[in-house]
């Protein structure tokens, strides 16, 4: 069986200014969400789901889909955010987003195979695709038996500021224990480091495994997912600004011994546009990639 590539599109990327899930950086206008369609084809994927905001539906089944129509099945599914389980109500002035895994939680209906989970603005890499879709091809009918891509934090820093992380502890069989989300990583003085939360400076080695949103479920996951919504909604309504994130949720399954999460080593470089700044290093990094050959100059 092979998996699905589930691709969470619905953000509007405050930080950068505009939809840039549909900003064309490649080559031939490519934007990076083509580069990972294209990678996950090759890495063994069957089908690709979107997660999009219904106000950006028409833009994006224009500009985005009709591209990989004749090379993979493709479905739409939407995040909002008066999709919640029954007998919750959002509050009527809300206006964030619930955060990554209510995205996810959209896609229940439509994915009953292994799949991935990508965010859609940033830059993966082929290995990352290839040594993610291997494992889950393998996962079968399994259950409670999740993996994740560990990038290699040195791969991961934006020349134009600072990053956050999700810095992973791993045992020694390779799978996680921890994920904290550390803010303010940066490479200074040849030391990757962060101040932690007593003010404290942390230097982290070059292939420290942290997570970049690349996560690889079973369906089984959604069940979870569901379940602790609700208690997530019980405690946070209130909290306007509170949101469900895929970590929160995955955090809870390791230390409740619920499921496993294996951490797969990747040599991909992550790059993405964070900041404005970021733009032209990454369409200068993308030439590159074609001019070496890995990826042809026109994709779809």
């Amino acid at each position: 069986m092979k998996p699905t590539l589930f691709v969470l599109a619905a953000g509007m990327g405050s930080r950068y200014g505009g939809l840039k899930q549909l900003d064309g950086l490649g080559p031939n206008g490519e934007t990076i969400m083509d580069y990972s369609i294209f990678d996950a084809i090759r890495g063994g994927f069957g089908k690709i789901v979107f997660v999009i905001r219904k106000d950006f539906e028409d833009d994006f089944r224009h500009k985005i889909l009709c591209k990989y129509e004749n090379h993979i099945p493709v479905e739409i599914v939407f995040q909002s955010l008066d999709k919640l389980p029954e007998g919750f109500t959002c509050p009527a002035d809300r206006t964030k987003p619930w955060g990554t895994n209510h995205a996810v939680l959209m896609g229940k209906e439509v994915i009953k195979e292994p799949f991935a989970v990508i965010n859609a603005d940033d830059f993966y890499g082929r290995d990352s695709f290839e040594v993610l879709g291997k494992e889950l091809t393998g996962a079968g009918g399994g259950k409670n038996d999740y993996c994740m891509v560990g990038f290699r934090v040195g791969n991961t820093l934006s020349e134009s500021g600072s990053v956050a992380r999700g810095v992973c502890g791993v045992d020694n069989d390779g799978y996680l224990t921890t994920v904290v989300e550390r803010t303010a990583i940066e490479c200074i003085n040849g030391e990757i480091q962060f101040t932690d939360e007593n003010g404290k400076k942390n230097v982290l080695n070059e292939n420290t495994p942290v997570s970049m949103n690349m996560w690889g479920f079973t369906p089984d996951y959604f069940d979870y997912s569901e379940e602790y919504f609700k208690d997530f909604l019980r405690q946070n309504m209130d909290n306007l600004k509170s949101e469900y994130f895929i970590p929160l949720m995955v955090n809870e399954l390791v230390t409740q011994k619920i499921a496993r999460v294996k951490v797969l080593d990747t040599t991909s470089k992550w790059f993405g546009v964070t900041y404005a700044a970021d733009r032209q290093g990454v369409v200068d990094k993308i030439q590159a990639l074609v001019d070496a050959g890995e990826y042809p100059e026109k994709l779809f």
